[in-house]
């Protein structure tokens, strides 16, 4: 399980001077407030110091542990940095590249935070909770890069399952498209066929009269008939007349 170092403030050396003093009791104050779990707290004392001395590895590596219990891993891992830039003590490099690395590995750049822990190792070969982490970090690495690879095959696939349906449904609007040309000749070809059908029926059939025109051709038939009648008579008339006419001379 991954935990942070917490620099404990160490009186190797006595400043002199009301600027050095009011610096270690803002730190003191701020390890108890640490301590105690009242991490924002405890991060507001190691700001105090780090704005007037920006330098003091001390309230930078504080603020970065307590920044770090509050979930601030990018602000951390910045802190955790300019501790390892600026120190010239191994322990203290060693516990700051260690953090450094928690830092990393809770932002799940784990092959960052790798790197962090064997440079801890390399300035501390005893720091156990650097080797531990490092391993740890290892095998996030292997499960980020095999869930990386898994969903880029999942996408490979999924690409590959567009392209076929794609494929698929063009194929299928063309033959949909072939069919309906299809069945649009055959249609065309029945309407000419019953086209033609049709108006060579029309010249078979006789044409049907009106009632009408049947009304005037029968009147002009009788009318001729009745006009034949007459001359008829008339004839017969003439003949019979002449016969008579012979007999008596």
């Amino acid at each position: 399980m991954m935990k942070v170092n917490l620099f404990a403030f160490l009186f190797i050396m006595l400043s002199l001077g009301l600027f050095a003093q009011n610096d270690k009791k803002l730190i003191r104050e701020g390890n108890k407030l640490y301590d105690k779990g009242v991490f924002d707290e405890a991060a507001v004392n190691y700001q105090k110091v780090m704005d007037k001395n920006p330098v003091n590895e001390k309230a930078v590596f504080n603020h970065g542990s307590a920044i770090y219990q509050q979930k601030n891993y990018e602000q951390a891992t910045k802190d955790f940095s300019k501790v390892v830039e600026m120190s010239k003590k191994p322990e203290i490099e060693s516990d700051a590249q260690y953090n450094l690395g928690n830092s990393l590995m809770s932002q799940k750049k784990y092959q960052e935070s790798i790197d962090a822990y064997k440079k801890a190792l390399r300035t501390n070969p005893e720091n156990e909770d650097a080797r531990y982490n490092l391993e740890y970090a290892r095998k996030k690495l292997i499960q980020q890069q095999q869930q990386e690879q898994q969903k880029n095959k999942d996408k490979d696939n999924k690409q590959d399952q567009k392209r076929d349906d794609q494929k698929q449904q063009e194929n299928q609007n063309k033959e949909d498209q072939k069919k309906e040309e299809q069945q649009k000749d055959q249609q065309q070809n029945q309407d000419k066929q019953d086209q033609k059908q049709q108006q060579q029926q029309q010249k078979q059939q006789p044409q049907q009269l009106s009632k009408e025109d049947a009304e005037r051709m029968l009147q002009a038939l009788q009318n001729e008939e009745k006009k034949t009648l007459e001359k008829l008579n008339e004839q017969k008339v003439k003949s019979s007349s002449k016969s008579t006419s012979e007999k008596d001379w």
